[in-house]
């Protein structure tokens, strides 16, 4: 009798390493506040290392080894983006002895009041500052910066490709007309933290991802950083409506959930 041939599990994917948005949710860890690691065609890349990206590392299963990286990309300096900036440099570099891997960044991440410590910020083999609309490489993955958003600080959200399909990544802004005609990718991350519009505050809200969505027309969207309003409100069941509504494939992220290419 033929044996079963045990299916070769995929060298490319995107997987979520926490799906906090906001304060309270990563000051509670009611998600995980850990980023989006991705790898593709053996090239390792972390995004947005907030707190707890180093143990989500040690746990996650299987394990993904820090000083495998190839690259850090930070999307702005805020906390919950940018907690473990520093222990993921030092892991990336071996503490430092070895001069290796290269970070992105806002120049405001470093320029002021500099998120990354001075001791830490030779390690990389490069450090680059983001400007918007321009291509970025790390190894085999390229990479390009979307406008600036509209946040308090500078922002950027980044779209790439993963085995022939394009993929972006919407990270914190308030909702305007031209993210549509960036962010036009087969999957769609997108950053929701409210439940409902939130006047004043620069995030995304349920609603405008429904706009986003309707006018980008994916063939799959995921939905993560999510605050209190969304946990409330129960994503998984926020996306299964908007599924049906939209008649798009739309999931909401989970801790530790891995997207195959």
């Amino acid at each position: 009798m033929a044996r079963a041939v045990k299916k070769k599990a995929s060298a490319d994917f995107i997987k979520f390493l926490g799906t906090a948005g906001a304060r309270f949710v990563m000051i509670r860890q009611l998600r995980a506040s850990g980023g989006i690691w991705i790898s593709y065609k053996g090239t390792n890349v972390l995004i947005d290392p907030g707190p707890g990206s180093i143990v989500r590392c040690a746990k996650s299963i299987p394990k993904l080894d820090p000083s495998k990286l190839d690259g850090i990309i930070l999307t702005h300096r805020h906390l919950d983006h940018a907690g473990d900036i520093n222990v993921m440099i030092e892991a990336m570099t071996e503490g430092g002895f070895k001069k290796r891997g290269m970070v992105f960044c806002p120049q405001d991440a470093v320029n002021q009041d500099s998120v990354i410590l001075a001791h830490a910020i030779n390690f990389p083999q490069k450090l680059e500052t983001l400007e918007a609309n321009k291509y970025y490489r790390i190894g085999e993955f390229e990479f390009m910066t979307s406008m600036k958003h509209i946040h308090p600080v500078e922002t950027y959200g980044i779209k790439f490709n993963m085995s022939k399909k394009s993929v972006s990544i919407i990270s914190d802004t308030k909702y305007f007309e031209d993210l549509a005609n960036f962010y036009k990718t087969d999957t769609l991350i997108i950053s929701v933290v409210f439940f409902e519009p939130h006047p004043g505050i620069d995030h995304l809200s349920l609603p405008d991802v429904v706009q986003i969505i309707s006018k980008i027309q994916p063939k799959r969207v995921i939905l993560t950083h999510f605050g209190m309003t969304m946990l409330k409100a129960k994503p998984h069941l926020q996306a299964e409506k908007l599924s049906k509504d939209l008649g798009v494939d739309i999931q909401a992220a989970y801790d530790g959930m891995t997207l195959d290419f």
